[in-house]
């Protein structure tokens, strides 16, 4: 342990000239005067001592009126510090620091294999006997994500008491924490100067990296898979690669992409499984010639392959043609299960027909929970068609249990009633409640896609772009449209009229929107039947199928008998808030309104936290809710647990994209420039070490520290001065001149 030692001490005095000649002046005087009333007095032995006592007082307050102050030097025994610190981070493995080979070429090396000479203590020996030289990696262990520098810096200041300089070697990739200049304004506060060694090249080496494989969750049997991926690339020219995806089964798809140069490239392959089961994707990019590196142009990712049975429930009142084909291709879908409910006013009862007709609408919350989407037809709030409590239950299952409903409005204009409904926050569009009946045309209208239709996999009726604006270009036009005003706020319109307008813009058709934890689809007119003419089944089924799975998705991640989990985004990147959602049910089957719900998220570093979720109540459906930050990329355990029902449901998901320390970007020297400018330091090449120890010996000691001792500033000087004063005026009168 350090203990100080005086080395030095010495007695100041803190005034001005005249205030010095004034004090001697007025000694003099009062000597002067004390003698010659000791004079007066016929040289009295009492009378010597008051004066000698008057003069006494006089001097004290005539050195005390120039602030005399008693200064005490403390050093230390320990030697000052020396803090050299490395940054250890994933970014310093990138190969572009140029050295010369025993031939006399220029090659390339990694940045940690630049500074290893001088993360010795030996390279630092010239300064053992004057410094404590201590060489520290952060991280510690090289694997965090991210380069903290402001927090590197914190703690080698807070890890001494003395320190005289630190030399911070690094690439200067600052990702993580807060701001390094905090720690440089701390530094320049205590005078403790940052001599920095940038590493790397400023500009980055020509690579071709793969950023992210966005897999879905999960995928069905016999139905293609669209695997989005994006690619950076450095190169000074576009050019173009096969990329190819590799199932663990051996399956290959190979996608011939145009990589556009000094910028990122997004596209995606199609894969169609044949089995079920859990597979590993992986998409490699073919490396460049003139690419430096290599290690970043593959990726994994993992995806479960399931067989398929959604529930689906279509509501109508009138079978117009456009219920009777969504029908049949709904029937013939092999991974739907459909149930129809026809509220037809010319029969005595509902029900009848084949067997997927009902008889009545879903009783209660634990019957109709178990719909995946549900269709609503030309059908309101009216006799004979839905009640309000009814309405409520659907409101109920989108918003709770995170099912689809879809609007197929008609012209029979009974969704107008639905305004005044538990439905209406769900609507997507505001109606024309004035023009129920819709608007129809002899000649054909057609659909316009929007630049959101035309990324989005509802409106994707062919494998490619331009296909897929062909498509709808020459689909059969439809002959009435509903009586919509505009979207809603919050809503999403991938399509629109091709000519209607009004004050608002062209009328929307095709509209999705988020409800609680569910979606919804407004669908503006009741011609997509005609899609079928001369193709057959070829976009009709096409297009309602992948509603149907687009809208279950969310709620299919993982469930079990009595639990559903289920989150959002459904493809999370690292440091997104993942908002997490479950469906539990009681072992009678109906909804657990208050309980005990955790979820344990194991990440995969081991790394692993526990949430409970909060219930939304008795009249949420059973649904808890709870959030999760995402700090790690790679495949995620969760285990979802009921304390009441004693139910347990494993699942896995997946994080995409690389991490925060990648290999092969740009060297940052600016930010250590700075850091070292804030405190009065330098910046140092790696050739320049002659130099950087010489700046190091240069560094002063850190200043000693000082004590002072102020006595006309203390209380023991005033009450002696005030008893002094006491003792003359007392000694006057003893001896009789008062």
């Amino acid at each position: 342990m350090a203990t100080m030692i005086a080395s030095k001490q010495s007695l100041t005095f803190s005034t001005e000239p005249w205030l010095v000649v004034l004090s001697l002046a007025v000694c003099a005087l009062t000597f002067a005067l004390s003698y010659f009333a000791w004079r007066r007095s016929g040289f009295l032995k009492s009378v010597l001592w008051l004066e000698l006592l008057r003069c006494g007082i006089v001097v004290v307050g005539a050195v005390l009126l120039n602030q005399p102050e008693w200064v005490q030097e403390f050093r230390s025994d320990e030697k000052p510090a020396l803090l050299v610190l490395s940054d250890n981070s994933q970014s310093m493995q990138t190969k572009d620091v140029l050295v010369k080979n025993e031939s006399g070429q220029s090659e390339a090396q990694s940045r940690a294999n630049a500074i290893e000479s001088l993360l010795n203590e030996d390279a630092w020996s010239a300064f053992a006997s004057r410094m404590d030289v201590r060489v520290n990696a952060f991280p510690a262990d090289g694997k965090a994500d991210g380069t903290d520098l402001n927090s590197a810096l914190n703690q080698a200041i807070e890890s001494t008491s003395r320190v005289l300089g630190v030399v911070l070697i690094s690439d200067g990739d600052w990702n993580a924490g807060q701001t390094p200049m905090n720690a440089a304004m701390r530094y320049r506060a205590q005078g403790v100067p940052i001599l920095s060694i940038p590493v790397g090249s400023p500009t980055r080496l020509p690579d071709i990296e793969l950023l992210s494989v966005d897999t879905p969750t999960f995928g069905i049997t016999n139905k293609a898979v669209r695997i989005p991926f994006s690619i950076e690339s450095s190169l000074p020219r576009d050019h173009v690669a096969n990329v190819v995806m590799t199932a663990s089964d051996g399956e290959k798809v190979t996608k011939e992409v145009r990589i556009a140069a000094m910028s990122r490239t997004t596209d995606a392959v199609l894969w169609t499984p044949k089995t079920e089961g859990d597979y590993t994707l992986t998409v490699e990019v073919p490396q460049h010639p003139d690419e430096v590196i290599a290690t970043n142009n593959t990726m994994s990712t993992p995806i479960a392959i399931r067989q398929e049975k959604l529930k689906v429930l279509v509501i109508d009142s009138y079978p117009r043609w456009e219920y009777r084909y969504l029908r049949n291709a709904l029937s013939r879908d092999p991974g739907v299960d459909v149930a129809c409910l026809l509220f037809h006013p010319g029969l005595g009862k509902v029900g009848g027909g084949n067997k997927d007709y009902i008889k009545e609408f879903p009783n209660g919350m634990d019957e109709l929970s178990k719909f995946d989407v549900v269709f609503l037809g030309d059908i309101g709030l009216e006799q004979g068609h839905l009640s309000e409590e009814q309405c409520k239950l659907l409101r109920g299952l989108v918003e709770f249990q995170a099912s689809g409903l879809v609007f197929m409005p008609g012209w029979q204009g009974h969704e107008h009633t639905l305004v005044d409904s538990a439905l209406e926050p769900l609507l997507p569009v505001t109606l024309d409640t004035a023009q129920p009946y819709g608007f129809g045309s002899k000649s054909p209208m057609r659909f316009e896609l929007t630049e959101a239709g035309r990324r989005s996999l509802l409106t994707k009726l062919a494998d490619t772009q331009e296909e897929n604006l062909d498509a709808w270009s020459t689909l059969p036009g439809f002959q009435w449209y509903a009586p919509v005003i505009r979207a809603k706020a919050g809503s999403e319109v991938l399509s629109v009229h091709q000519e209607m307008s009004n004050e608002f813009g062209r009328i929307p058709l095709l509209v999705t929107k988020t409800f609680g934890a569910g979606k919804v689809l407004f669908m503006g007119t009741d011609g997509a039947w005609r899609w079928r003419r001369g193709v057959e089944d070829k976009y009709h089924y096409r297009f309602w199928g992948q509603v149907v799975r687009w809208m279950a998705y969310q709620r299919n991640m993982a469930k079990g008998e009595s639990m559903r989990f289920y989150f959002s985004p459904d493809q999370p990147m690292i440091g997104q808030t993942l908002s997490l959602r479950a469906n539990v049910m009681e072992t009678n089957g109906e909804p657990l309104s208050t309980g005990d719900v955790t979820v344990r998220i194991e990440a995969p570093s081991g790394k692993f936290q526990v949430i409970r979720l909060n219930s939304g109540g008795v009249d949420s459906w059973g649904s808890f809710e709870g959030r999760y930050e995402v700090a790690e990329p790679g495949s995620h355990k969760v285990v979802l647990t009921c304390k009441q029902t004693s139910a347990t449901l494993e699942t896995t998901f997946f994080v995409q994209g690389a991490t925060r320390e990648r290999i092969g970007l740009a060297a940052r020297p600016k930010v250590l420039e700075e850091l070292s400018k804030v405190t009065n330091g330098k910046v140092f090449s790696l050739s320049d070490r002659e130099k950087l120890l010489a700046a190091i010996g240069n560094i002063p000691d850190p200043p000693s520290t000082l004590r002072r001792l102020q006595p006309w500033a203390h209380w023991i000087t005033v009450a002696s001065m005030i008893t002094a004063l006491a003792a003359f005026w007392i000694g006057r009168k003893w001896v009789g001149l008062i």
